[in-house]
């Protein structure tokens, strides 16, 4: 009797030494067997990518994976080249941050000035004066191609069209475009307002991400009131991309024209699971630029396709938190984790779960513990969240003595 409760004691010092030099709060499982799953580099270098079999009638082309960004093809994708109304990508994305950073709203309201409803080419044909949501305004740029929407859009959210333009160009570094100059908001021509095919995929990438612009980008048609008070009117909005209708799973983007670019196009598709984006500077034709576009989404869709690792909170492993109650957490995917891949090779793709060193306590649910690393024929290729499906308090005194105790009972 005695021996048992002097044990039960020693155990208890024991735990209370423990305190002191614990230095990981977070303890890991042993390793588990690596689980099959693919990724992509999100910013693949410019200087690779694969070359087809094949050319398109384009200027500059690239067809990139919506998701991770890898390169599929490119033709020339780093020249630079003027990009017409597809410049209005960038200009929505500028919009859509601002919303997402709280700035503005979609319902805020716009006022048209002067210079916005001076501009010339595709156009809302909006008043000085007259008041617009910034979701009408977003869809008459992203349907219509509206200049006089996208100067409007630019004044609301920078104070000046000058100013916006700064951000476009300061954004395109970030985004890491290298191959781009704004010197407008809507892609109407002037001398040093160049981008790439590779660039444009890039931003197109970024402003896809924007749940709210899908509707926009897949509606053919639709209507908004212009004009003052007591002089409104309907005007019909038709999507300039003629795709939509004609590619199956196209689901976007933008088109542009001047004499000087040429046709452009950077376009969205998908089919289950896989999503390409393809773009195509300087065609001859409208008819010459959707049919290349269509010809690299074949390309695409008939080499590639994305498996679905596992989606956003499924459970893709546990870990163990020493000092933690509970002990143990489950961990679960922090987005949708996609891989693509070429067809016939997913059995290249492994990953492993990699935890954080240290796991501050308490932990909520939600909170990151660590990433899913992804190689591809043993290269690091790309990375996921892993997070705590619940909540872990600091275990008390109590706790940790009873686990002891406990653990040298099974012993």
């Amino acid at each position: 009797m005695w021996k048992k409760i002097i044990s039960s004691l020693v155990g208890v010092s024991l735990i209370l030494c423990g305190f002191v030099g614990l230095s990981r709060l977070g303890e890991k499982l042993p390793k588990q067997e690596p689980i099959e799953v693919e990724t992509v580099n999100d910013v693949p270098s410019r200087d690779k990518g694969p070359q087809a079999a094949f050319s398109v009638e384009a200027k500059g082309a690239v067809l990139i994976d919506a998701e991770s960004g890898e390169v599929l093809f490119q033709q020339d994708a780093h020249k630079e080249l003027p990009l017409a109304s597809v410049t209005k990508v960038m200009t929505m994305l500028l919009v859509m941050e601002s919303v997402e950073n709280g700035k503005i709203t979609l319902d805020d309201e716009v006022t048209i000035s002067e210079r916005a409803a001076s501009m010339g080419g595709s156009q809302m044909y909006m008043e000085v004066g007259e008041t617009h949501p910034v979701r009408e305004l977003m869809e008459g740029v992203a349907m219509a191609s509206a200049n006089d929407g996208c100067v409007a859009l630019a004044e609301y959210v920078a104070g000046s069209e000058e100013i916006f333009v700064e951000r476009m160009n300061a954004r395109a570094k970030e985004l890491g475009m290298v191959d781009t100059h704004f010197v407008n908001t809507n892609g109407l021509p002037v001398a040093d307002h160049y981008s790439s095919a590779y660039d444009i995929a890039v931003m197109s990438k970024r402003l896809y991400s924007f749940e709210e612009t899908h509707k926009w980008f897949t509606t053919w048609q639709s209507t908004i009131t212009v004009g003052l008070p007591g002089k409104e009117k309907e005007f019909g909005l038709t999507n300039t991309n003629k795709l939509i209708k004609a590619y199956p799973g196209c689901n976007g983007i933008k088109t542009g024209f001047t004499n000087d670019a040429g046709f452009c196009l950077s376009a969205s598709a998908a089919r289950d699971d896989t999503h390409l984006i393809a773009v195509v500077l300087g065609c001859q034709t409208s008819k010459i630029r959707n049919a290349q576009v269509a010809k690299l989404f074949d390309y695409g869709f008939a080499n590639y396709e994305t498996v679905v690792t596992a989606e956003k909170g499924d459970v893709v492993g546990e870990m163990r938190i020493a000092r933690g109650t509970p002990e143990m957490v489950r961990l679960v995917a922090g987005e949708k984790m996609t891989a693509l891949a070429a067809k016939g090779e997913k059995d290249s793709v492994t990953s492993e779960i990699k935890l954080d060193e240290n796991v501050p306590l308490p932990l909520a649910a939600g909170d990151k513990v660590g990433e899913m690393v992804v190689y591809k024929g043993g290269k690091e290729v790309g990375s996921y969240p892993v997070l705590a499906e619940k909540g872990v308090e600091k275990a008390s005194f109590k706790d940790l003595a009873m686990r002891k105790v406990t653990g040298w009972k099974k012993a």
